[in-house]
């Protein structure tokens, strides 16, 4: 067993340093008292390699777009670099950040279909194809999300099905309110069908898991 000749303790395992007054220890080591964690360390390295890579892609493509004016796209005059940039540092600290312990499947699903549609909203306006997303591309992604949450509600057993619920009627209805009020009422179809879609789903669920949303909603506000 080791010992501090400073603040008089012995300390034992495989220490190098006081843990108190971080001196060097002297003696022989014993057999460390908690196994290494190698799982912790891996996952950290290879957390380092994409950290590595996406900075790396990141100083590239903005050396080769403003140091050597490589125009990748020749009708649409701006930056790609940037919007390259923005999608990797968003993938980095936005996206990454989202699969957490403790989030739920819908929140995380949620989140992020949001970001990306942002980020498809912001690179199609540059690229000249804004209509196209926010008519076509957005709605059909918002579909397949709603159809997701309606199926994370049916095999929820943890008590979350109001969350999913409440989600699903918020993303159908709130596109549908700002295209009628900003878009002079002239909503897209495939967003109508999208709010359609919520709504079916929406009393599917009320219909399926009706008992439970009740017994959640009680629970939730103490009633």
């Amino acid at each position: 067993m080791k010992n501090c000749p400073y603040c008089k303790i012995e300390v034992g395992g495989n220490l190098k340093k006081c843990p108190i007054c971080q001196s060097k220890l002297n003696g022989e080591a014993e057999r460390p008292y908690f196994p290494q964690q190698t799982t912790l360390k891996l996952q950290s390295f290879f957390y380092k390699i994409q950290l590595f890579i996406v900075w790396t892609v990141i100083i590239a493509s903005l050396g080769v777009d403003f140091l050597f004016g490589f125009d990748m796209w020749h009708k649409v005059d701006f930056h790609w670099s940037l919007i390259i940039s923005m999608w990797l540092i968003v993938f980095e600290f936005g996206i990454m950040r989202l699969f957490k312990k403790g989030i739920s499947s819908s929140r995380i699903m949620t989140l992020f279909v949001f970001i990306v549609l942002v980020m498809m909203g912001i690179t199609a306006y540059y690229v000249g194809k804004f209509a196209f997303i926010a008519e076509w591309v957005a709605p059909i992604v918002v579909m397949g999300t709603l159809i997701a949450n309606f199926v994370l509600a049916m095999i929820d057993k943890n008590g979350n099905s109001m969350v999913y619920l409440l989600t699903n009627l918020v993303v159908g209805i709130l596109p549908y309110i700002v295209f009628y009020f900003f878009a002079e009422r002239d909503c897209p179809i495939a967003w109508i069908i999208c709010l359609m879609i919520s709504v079916i789903l929406f009393v599917g669920a009320i219909i399926f898991k009706g008992r439970e949303v009740v017994s959640e909603i009680q629970r939730r506000l103490n009633v």
